[in-house]
């Protein structure tokens, strides 16, 4: 009893100031982040009832910054961890993975691997929206499933012919491998669901989650729309710029972009037999296309050695690096990878679009890295090389914070039965996909002019009449202001105000050129049938 009516000692209670100072610290740090500025000076005015809604706003200003502050606090309990350099002279570039590694908890410093696959690469690699689920594929055949959660391999089988890359599907259940001759669909357990014969030899492979359908460009340049839900082909184009394998989707808007070997990159949704857009990115071929999560963003890298960062709502240059890119890669915080031969390169954003090298990882000298991709929701970036696969950290790339209405790395798998299903109903039309998607649900302005009527130009052309009559000239010496000059010049004034209005009537009564001759085009009444002259 006596220990416990002990009064607490005063390094104790030290200890709890100071914490309780750091919370306080904090909370008035978030309530400045959320305030709409300074406080009016209600003291210099004079009207009263004025002062007391001011005053009454104010306070509301107040509540609605504390109630910001403190769901800040609850929502989002944890926040990002970047590399800082400690001054001016030091680099985070200069940082290896082992030194990264010996920093971080236990359960990341498990993340990172390097998986050797001499016999079956080039390999490129494919992750699930929530980043738990992993598939691979290998040039000469070799197809694996993995969990990253448990880091458990699901499933591996081979399938003895080329592959050229691999994609999930709407969930880990269904993922898509373009193979020598077509696509083909496979479940979790390796089992051949369909193929695609209508796609051709694939390229590339892309998946437009909201709208179930799979986008694949063939080595003949034709691109391939089809909707995986009900099995329909929904468009196929010809691009008329040759064979590419480079093809990104946007995430903000669906829009499919091809890089071609001119130069171009062309912009494509499967309700348009033409691109939306065509850009003029490179002087050589374009080798890599990527997107931010916002969508606004663009990178491309050409055989020129640059790398161009684009603002999509000018569609402009707003930074230019010389760099050397085959794979780019925006995670979901902005960080920029990029992979040249056997080294991999990561851009952090300093300010106004300004990308400065953030990370280096340099692999074993003659590993060629063919595919760069970074893990959703973990700091993590996935790479696909000639001689197998490797994972490193990239502090600060992944959202800590993950919504599970949105994705869930964790979730089960009565969940993600809810999830597919509500997905399903949810699903976009092919016409949803456009530059813009706040276009709708909204009004289309009329672009044709109406016509007015016969009535209303004659009342304008009244009132213009009346207005050059009534005008006065200035007058002028030498007889050039008699009465006869001035009237004639009153009568061009009202010529000059009447041609307007007589065009439009002409516009409206549709005046034919020609008159039109009577012949057999044109029947006439049987009374007057005798009177028409026939042709010789």
């Amino acid at each position: 009893m006596a220990m416990a009516s002990a009064k607490p000692e005063p390094a104790q209670k030290a200890m709890e100031g100071g914490e309780q100072e750091a919370a306080a610290d904090e909370m008035e740090k978030k309530l400045h982040k959320y305030s709409r500025g300074k406080a009016a000076n209600l003291g210099a005015l004079r009207d009263k009832k004025l002062r007391g809604q001011l005053a009454a706003r104010e306070k509301l200003y107040g509540h609605s910054a504390k109630a910001a502050a403190l769901a800040d606090t609850w929502l989002l309990p944890t926040g990002l961890g970047y590399l800082e350099p400690e001054d001016d002279l030091e680099k985070t570039y200069r940082y290896k993975q082992e030194s990264v590694v010996k920093e971080v908890d236990l359960l990341s410093s498990r993340k990172p691997f390097d998986m050797i696959l001499p016999l079956l690469g080039p390999y490129t690699l494919g992750y699930t929206g929530n980043g738990r689920y992993m598939v691979v594929g290998g040039r000469k055949g070799h197809i694996a499933m993995m969990d990253m959660l448990n880091l458990e391999l699901i499933k591996e089988f081979q399938v003895r012919e080329t592959v050229r890359d691999v994609a999930f599907l709407h969930n880990e259940q269904l993922y898509a491998v373009a193979q020598k001759k077509y696509p083909y669909i496979y479940n979790r357990h390796g089992t051949e669901i369909h193929c695609l014969k209508e796609h051709g030899k694939s390229l590339k492979l892309q998946f437009l989650e909201k709208h179930f359908l799979l986008a694949s460009i063939n080595s003949f340049g034709q691109l391939h729309y089809q909707d995986v839900s009900t099995g329909e082909m929904v468009a196929n184009y010809r691009t008329g710029l040759g064979r590419t394998d480079v093809m990104r989707v946007n995430p903000y808007n669906a829009v499919i972009s091809l890089g071609h070997a001119g130069g171009k990159v062309t912009m494509w949704k499967p309700t348009s037999v033409k691109p939306l857009v065509t850009m003029l990115c490179h002087s050589g071929p374009v080798t890599a296309v990527a997107f931010d999560r916002g969508g606004h963003l663009m990178a491309t890298s050409g055989v020129d050695r640059k790398i161009k960062i684009w603002d999509l709502r000018k569609y402009e240059v707003i930074n230019s690096f010389a760099a050397r890119a085959q794979s780019l890669d925006f995670s979901q915080k902005g960080l920029l990878a990029c992979s040249n031969g056997s080294q991999v390169e990561i851009f952090r954003d300093a300010g106004s679009q300004d990308y400065k090298i953030y990370m280096q990882h340099r692999m074993v000298k003659g590993y060629q890295i063919g595919k760069v991709l970074f893990r959703p929701y973990e700091d993590i970036l996935g790479i696909g090389h000639s001689m197998g696969l490797s994972s490193i950290l990239v502090p600060g790339s992944g959202e800590p914070n993950f919504d599970t209405f949105v994705d869930n790395p964790i979730e089960t798998s009565k969940q993600r039965r809810e999830k597919e299903v509500q997905s399903l109903l949810n699903k976009l039309q092919p016409e949803t996909i456009m530059l813009n998607p706040n276009m709708i649900a909204t009004v289309r302005p009329s672009r044709k002019k109406e016509k007015k009527t016969k009535k209303e130009i004659e009342e304008e052309m009244e009132d213009a009449v009346e207005a050059a009559k009534n005008a006065e000239f200035k007058k002028k010496t030498k007889g050039r202001s008699k009465a006869s000059k001035r009237a004639k010049k009153r009568e061009e004034e009202v010529l000059k105000a009447k041609r307007p209005f007589l065009e439009q009537y002409k516009e409206n009564e549709g005046r034919p050129d020609k008159k039109q001759r009577v012949g057999e085009e044109i029947k006439l009444p049987k009374a007057l049938q005798r009177f028409a002259k026939s042709r010789q």
